[in-house]
């Protein structure tokens, strides 16, 4: 988080002393002077909002509705940068090629200047008020070693990251729950950060709740960090005591009727560091105590990293994670700012996969060419 942190304040600064400068192909004279001055203001106006409402996990209510346009405009800015650095390289190679003479006069602002923040405001809307809300659908077909004969052909899928607030509403919630189920599985992973909002915790775990019977081997459930930040780990706990939803904590369990697949789950490791891997590692072990050595094992953990957690074991085929939200910014499939060792989609080390889910919700309420999803893996036996 500390290492994410100065990457965004880093990529901040260079964003503004870049715009600064590029502004004056946008402007000059007095509207120049009169956009810098406005710039330098919403950018720390923005970031001192900004890291009070996330240090303080503030995107509730008011704060949401604050957060929605600074995100926005800061995101429309670094479009508009983008865009005019690359309209006046164009300019300068196309007048290499036609070999211009250079001219003191010439004019410096762009032609149809104002279609870049147009442009830019545009895009980020879209960002913000339609990819952010179109889930889109994935497939995979994990072959696993000496699959349980009843596991075979078994349909596992993964939502994460909903981030129950202003941008995620309980009906929000019961709207994908519904899809998901929709989509043929026969069990549903839940990798952490659903209950994010005091207010609405507990109704949404009903909502969930409620739809176990849409899942023939159930709902499972394993922790992430925001739980811990909106009274959301009790609510966790009370799940587990009513064993209606399987809540897989630094244990796990056997799939009722499906041989000898087990699934797992493990906490979320706070600490930092040395220590962080000690403690992930201290997890990892502790949810796979009392598994038996011939069990095939499905992990759920919220962070990554335990993907080479799992992978080191040897009889873990498929770990199911999330908590990156794949960069909310992508390109050609890829994330625009892997910040995390696994950022987005599927690892495999040797014959382990481990995916990496892109989030369903948005506490950060903007996404392009990172869109939510439902992912759905399909269990296959080989045999060697």
């Amino acid at each position: 988080m500390l290492t994410a942190l100065v990457i965004f304040l880093l990529g901040i600064l260079a964003s503004l002393t870049f715009s600064l400068y590029f502004l004056r192909y946008l402007a000059e004279g007095r509207r120049l002077r009169a956009a810098r001055i406005t710039l330098v203001l919403f950018e720390l106006g923005s970031v001192v909002g900004l890291f009070f409402l996330f240090s303080t996990h503030r995107t509730d209510g008011w704060a949401g509705l604050v957060t929605l346009p600074i995100i926005l405009l800061l995101v429309a800015q670094m479009i508009v940068l983008a865009l005019v650095v690359g309209a006046v390289l164009l300019r300068f190679f196309l007048r290499k090629v036609q070999n211009a003479p250079y001219d003191e006069g010439r004019r410096r602002v762009l032609k149809n200047a104002a279609l870049y923040p147009a442009a830019g405001v545009l895009l980020s809307s879209y960002g913000a008020f339609i990819e952010r809300k179109h889930t889109v659908r994935r497939d995979y077909t994990i072959p696993v070693s000496n699959l349980p004969p009843e596991a075979d052909g078994m349909v596992i899928a993964q939502i994460s990251d909903v981030h129950l607030g202003s941008f995620f509403s309980v009906e929000d919630f019961d709207a994908l729950l519904a899809e998901t189920a929709a989509g043929g599985a026969d069990l549903l992973a839940v990798t952490g950060d659903v209950f994010d909002d005091e207010p609405l915790n507990a109704r949404a775990a009903e909502v969930l709740a409620a739809h176990i019977g849409d899942f023939r081997d159930g709902i499972w459930y394993c922790i992430g960090n925001h739980e811990y930040y909106h009274s959301g780990r009790p609510i966790v706990d009370r799940m587990a005591g009513e064993g209606h939803v399987h809540v897989v904590l630094n244990s796990a369990e056997q799939v009722a009727g499906r041989g000898t697949l087990y699934i797992a789950g493990v906490d979320y490791p706070f600490a930092r560091g040395d220590a962080f891997h000690r403690q992930k590692e201290a997890y990892f072990a502790a949810a796979m105590t009392h598994v038996p050595e011939d069990a095939v094992t499905v992990l759920l953990a919220h962070h990554p990293e335990f993907i080479d957690d799992a992978a080191a074991h040897g009889s873990v085929p498929l770990t199911l994670t999330g908590h990156t939200h794949g960069s909310q910014f992508g390109l050609l499939g890829l994330p625009l700012f892997p910040v995390f060792k696994y950022t987005r989609g599927m690892v495999r080390i040797e014959d382990s996969y481990g995916y990496v889910h892109t989030g369903n919700g948005s506490w950060f309420p903007l996404r392009i060419g990172c869109p939510p999803e439902i992912v759905y893996f399909r269990l296959e036996r080989t045999v060697q």
